[in-house]
């Protein structure tokens, strides 16, 4: 009877698998799509240093034309000697603060219609939300979320009008402290996560436009800025952070590039991150079937790997607070 059993199920798991590809492969949506970038407008903010200027020069050197978008002019231009001393390209520079709807919008029509838009800017400023100026914090959520808002709302309308009507894309780089809260990110997590909500919504009103938004999830970056930040984090914050790495720009870079191009919505850039992407895949839209496979298969084991994580973060925590005492 055993032997049977056995056999039963040896027999029925295999026909499941197949069934639950077909069923996925069937409803997964929006479809698989490509975005060149090759003789297109790529319109990268915060391109004057670190994950932007590694994307805007990964860009010129696959033959795309490139605009990038920062507040410091002497920045930007130094940015647009290296660009064009690696790749022999030029790119468009234009000096603007995401804050301010305006200056944006203006920046975005001299530019000309957008066929990849990428919104890179960003702040970050760790520490606990009782310490932290209130000033701080809404700087982190109008450069970081508002400021995606101004962005993509300005460069819309020449977006659906663009003249190939080849698949546009919309690119946001959010942060993994994005998909999961850590001590010490409270108003940084707040304006990372309110991305996801941003770029799934957003999914949806331009899907008809042919226009594909993905949403980017690097880990720590090792850029300009991220030694100076470093120096403000909470130590609980390093410690709890410590189990995800860090990347170089160069490589944050290939792959927004590389995922983006293919028109994922969740793009991860290490191994940490894509098994957080599988943790909280959630509603997101997905594309492959067989990624929407290992997400269904996945999703048990890799709730208690988060609970265990959690255990792990919260036990942290509760020494460090008990040697303080």
């Amino acid at each position: 009877m055993a032997d049977l059993t056995i056999a039963f199920f040896s027999l029925l798991l295999p026909f499941f698998s197949l069934s639950l590809l077909v069923f996925l492969a069937f409803i997964v949506r929006p479809r698989p799509v490509k975005v060149p970038i090759k003789n297109r407008h790529v319109f990268i903010t915060g391109g004057s240093s670190g994950i932007g200027l590694a994307l805007a020069q990964q860009a010129a050197s696959e033959g795309a034309k490139v605009s990038i978008l920062a507040r410091n002019i002497g920045r930007l231009e130094d940015a647009k000697e290296s660009i064009r001393l690696s790749t022999g390209r030029d790119v468009a520079i234009f000096s603007a603060d995401v804050r301010d709807y305006e200056a944006v919008k203006k920046a975005v029509e001299e530019a000309g219609p957008i066929d990849v838009l990428v919104c890179n800017q960003g702040v970050f400023v760790p520490q606990e939300l009782e310490t932290q100026d209130i000033e701080e914090i809404k700087f982190m959520i109008d450069v970081n979320l508002t400021g995606t808002f101004h962005l993509i709302k300005a460069a819309l309308p020449g977006m659906k009008n663009r003249a190939d009507r080849g698949p546009g894309s919309i690119a946001i780089i959010s942060s993994q402290a994005g998909q999961v809260g850590i001590y010490g990110y409270t108003a940084y997590s707040a304006s990372k996560f309110g991305l996801r909500g941003l770029a799934e919504s957003l999914q949806q009103e331009v899907i008809g436009e042919n226009i594909h938004v993905s949403l980017i999830f690097p880990p720590d970056t090792e850029t300009p800025g991220f030694a100076e930040e470093n120096k403000r984090r909470p130590q609980l914050t390093s410690i709890l952070a410590a189990s995800s790495g860090s990347m170089k720009a160069d490589e944050v870079a290939k792959k927004a590039l590389n995922g983006l191009k293919s028109g994922n919505f969740i793009v991860p850039c290490n191994f940490e991150g894509f098994f957080l992407s599988l943790a909280t895949s959630g509603l997101s839209p997905q594309r492959s079937f067989l990624m929407a496979f290992i997400e269904v298969i996945a999703a048990g084991i890799l709730r208690v790997v988060g609970l265990c994580f959690q255990w792990n973060w919260y036990g942290n925590i509760d020494k460090f607070l008990g040697e303080r005492k």
